[in-house]
């Protein structure tokens, strides 16, 4: 055999052998995430607020407590999180919101929002609906492409 062969089956074994190990990790990440799922879903409540700011804000900046710090794992201690500061009560606390809800949250307003822990998984307004929110501008290619795409009579892309 030459050697562009014998590479060459190298290669595809290596490739073969990493998509399997992919599989299998990924098969093991969703029955966690599943878990998980179903441990907020047991503990969650619904509960009236007052929204007084939100920010996605590092873990270790965000004023979270300390077992929560402790208890995530290094690399996500430097990653942004949208975080929530609500007053429940009398006493003003500082949530994890989920990423889907986090634009819908709206500032300072008061709000019935799901809880499970100090994570915030849904929110509905106390008084009418919550507004929606903005859609997000536009860069500069995507107008140049719209304009070029309006002049010349086609459909614009979404």
């Amino acid at each position: 055999m030459s050697t562009t062969t014998i590479v060459l089956i190298i290669i595809l074994a290596v490739l073969v052998i990493g998509f399997l190990v992919l599989y299998f990790l990924g098969k093991k990440a969703m029955k966690r995430q599943e878990e998980q799922q179903a441990q907020i879903e047991a503990a969650k409540q619904t509960i009236s607020m007052l929204i007084i700011d939100k920010k996605k804000m590092k873990l270790k900046d965000a004023g979270l407590p300390g077992a929560v710090v402790e208890n995530t794992p290094k690399l996500m201690r430097g990653s942004k999180l949208p975080i929530v500061k609500a007053k429940i009560g009398p006493q003003i606390m500082t949530l994890v919101c989920d990423e889907k809800i986090f634009d819908m949250v709206p500032v300072k307003k008061e709000v019935k929002a799901t809880v499970s822990g100090i994570y915030i998984t849904s929110v509905k307004g106390v008084r009418g609906p919550l507004p929606t929110s903005t859609p997000k501008k536009k860069g500069l290619f995507r107008q140049t492409l719209e304009k070029v795409q309006e002049k010349a009579g086609a459909k614009p892309v979404k």
